[in-house]
């Protein structure tokens, strides 16, 4: 008989020992049965171990799906750094399997495309760092860059991953990939489907696939042998997993790169202050196309206020293509009573609700409640509902009024849903058959634009008064990465609304943006990240009292440690959601070994804790 322990898949649960009178390969999945539960669970085998003193389960079933010992290693650091047990950690993967054995096809790949010399000198810098980030300008074609550096893998016979944001990045870099790899790349992210994914794991381990570009899951998918991983806008929050394991995939980009001795490519116009802190990087400025970028600034309370209107007016009468950039994509982002100044709240969740006027409803964005807009205030039943804080509806709607001969589209989630209709705007907007595009963040994420000579920024403020230490970073670089989109070639004008002019004007010329993450370091020092580690751990649960004495417990006995700092702790800034009462504590240290020690340590099931949490 031999005896195994098993991470079982998606389960918080610690490792468990069951028997097989088979031998069964470390890594193999295989399915038990766990008491008082009908049907059969997944599960991984981690070790073999010698026969325990208590009576073991038997492993039913191996099938043909294996985990490789480096997704075992990755997978072990997760469950250790992001605090979460191995059947969690392990779970995000893509496994192999045992019916697709490689083939050598060897493809040779020719971009034909020639670098400039300050393009070349980033490429070299690159390629001898190992891991490296390139701070390139916007328009400073990193993209060559990293195409002739997975062209280069590929034609070693390695794989490569291209990690993008968002599903958002994908309908124009893939045409540009499949430019130069045909059909040996394939587009990885949360809309394809189920079909389309089995295609491309078996062209993956077949060997037919040697390029995967997509979002952060692609990270995890079955690699043999992987020679590069480039992180493009390595800046950008949502590479953050907002689900267990909370992984960040940029970090973990980074630990797989230095643990199995592969290359990586960080890349950004506005790099975050945790990259620039602790990875070496080459500066490219010099730009393809010479542009001359004026900004001006408003500081009007109007959604749309005469300076901006006339702006706008000016740039399409003469044939030209307006963006109008918001950070939000509700039309409010609250709603005020006239009479008592109380907002809507959603009645599971201590949060404004936000109007989306397409729906004719209010709509929660943390549980997805909604409800019919109210005709009187739900409070006192005699105020009118004041709308304030603007978001792209209500824009589209104003500049429709205002331009009623033009074509303005909206390019948010809520208008956007499918991979088809992104691209579909997108080849519209070239083709100049959109005069104005009005959106959320999808608009600053990479995309080319050939026209636009206008780029509105409305809302900046919100951003940069966030409740979050990486609030001025945030808002600079979102505001310089909507500002690349405009004028890429030619002139090109931002108009910004914002209170905070001096700051953002003295830092939005990109070559200043060096000296602000300079400034921001100082400001970071002995408090925050990347100098300290910082973790919140939220407790959560629908009697707020035992919940509350629950965290109260908990501050005591890290108070108690002397290697953390209890920075804070209370209701949460959300503190109902779902109709769970919520709060937090906030930590941080110098001593990682410490901290993890310490969150291992808290086993509630009420506890979800976010490692390195940047908000």
């Amino acid at each position: 008989m031999f005896y195994y322990e098993l991470a079982l898949l998606k389960s918080p649960l610690n490792n468990l020992t069951y028997q097989s009178e088979k031998e069964v390969t470390i890594g193999s999945k295989v399915k038990v049965k766990l008491q008082q539960r009908k049907v059969l669970d997944e599960a991984v085998v981690i070790k073999e171990v010698e026969k325990p003193s208590f009576k073991c389960s038997d492993i039913l079933e191996v099938t043909n799906e294996y985990f490789d010992e480096k997704m075992l290693l990755i997978a072990t650091f997760v469950s250790q750094y992001y605090v979460c047990s191995l059947g969690e950690a392990l779970s995000v993967y893509n496994c192999f399997d045992k019916n697709f054995s490689k083939t050598f096809d060897e493809i040779k790949f020719d971009s034909k495309i020639v670098l400039s010399k300050e393009q070349e000198k980033a490429k070299n810098f690159l390629d001898e760092k190992k891991q490296a980030l390139l701070f390139a300008n916007t328009g400073a074609g990193k993209t060559e860059v990293y195409i002739k550096i997975i062209e280069e893998h590929l034609n070693q016979n390695k794989q490569a991953i291209l990690l993008m944001p968002e599903i958002s990045l994908t309908p124009q870099m893939e045409k540009r990939l499949e430019k130069v790899f045909g059909s040996s790349v394939a587009i990885w992210h949360s809309k394809i489907t189920k079909k389309k994914k089995d295609e491309i794991l078996r062209g993956l381990q077949e060997g037919t696939i040697k390029l995967i570009a997509g979002a952060r899951s692609a990270l995890f998918l079955p690699y043999s042998d992987l020679g590069v991983i480039v992180v493009d806008e390595e800046h950008d929050d949502s590479y953050k997993s907002d689900a267990k394991p909370r992984f960040h995939t940029k970090d973990l980009a980074i630990y797989m790169a230095k643990k199995l001795d592969i290359q990586l490519v960080l890349g950004s116009a506005t790099v975050s202050a945790g990259s620039f802190h602790k990875i070496p990087f080459f500066r490219l400025e010099s730009t393809y196309h010479d542009t001359n970028k004026s900004y001006s600034f408003d500081d009007s309370d109007a959604n749309l206020s005469s300076k901006i209107i006339e702006k706008i007016s000016k740039t399409i009468n003469s044939g030209n293509q307006v963006i109008v950039f918001l950070p939000t994509r509700a039309n409010f982002k609250y709603q005020i009573c006239t009479t008592c100044g109380k907002s809507v709240e959603c009645p599971y969740c201590s949060v404004s609700m936000s109007l989306h006027k397409n729906d004719l409803a209010l709509k929660c964005h943390y549980c997805g409640y909604a409800q019919q807009i109210p005709d009187s205030c739900p409070s006192c039943n005699s105020g009118i509902i004041h709308n304030l804080r603007v978001g792209t509806a209500q824009i589209e709607e104003e500049l429709k009024e205002l331009f009623p001969q033009k074509t303005i589209r909206r390019f948010d989630r809520d208008e956007i849903k499918t991979n088809k209709q992104l691209k579909t705007v997108l080849n519209e907007f070239n083709k100049g058959q959109i005069d104005i595009l009005v959106g959320t963040q999808m608009l600053s994420k990479g995309h080319d634009y050939h026209n636009v000579k206008l780029a509105v920024v409305l809302g900046i403020d919100s951003v940069l008064n966030m409740n979050s230490y990486k609030a001025r970073e945030k808002a600079l670089s979102l505001l310089i990465q909507i500002a690349g989109r405009s004028g890429r070639k030619g002139e090109g004008e931002v108009i910004i609304q914002t209170k905070n002019e001096e700051f953002f004007n003295h830092y939005l010329n990109e070559s200043n943006y060096k000296e602000f993450l300079d400034s921001e370091m100082e400001f970071r020092k002995d408090f925050y990240p990347p100098f300290l580690k910082l973790a919140k751990i939220t407790f959560s649960h629908s009697n707020g009292l035992k919940i509350k004495d629950e965290m109260d417990s908990y501050v005591q006995i890290l108070k108690a440690n002397k290697d953390i700092e209890v920075v804070g702790f209370g209701q949460s800034p959300i503190f109902k959601m779902a109709n769970k009462y919520r709060y937090e504590i906030l930590v941080r240290s110098s001593n990682i070994k410490a901290l993890l020690s310490a969150l291992h340590s808290i086993s509630s099931p009420n506890v979800s804790i976010d490692m390195d949490t940047i908000y």
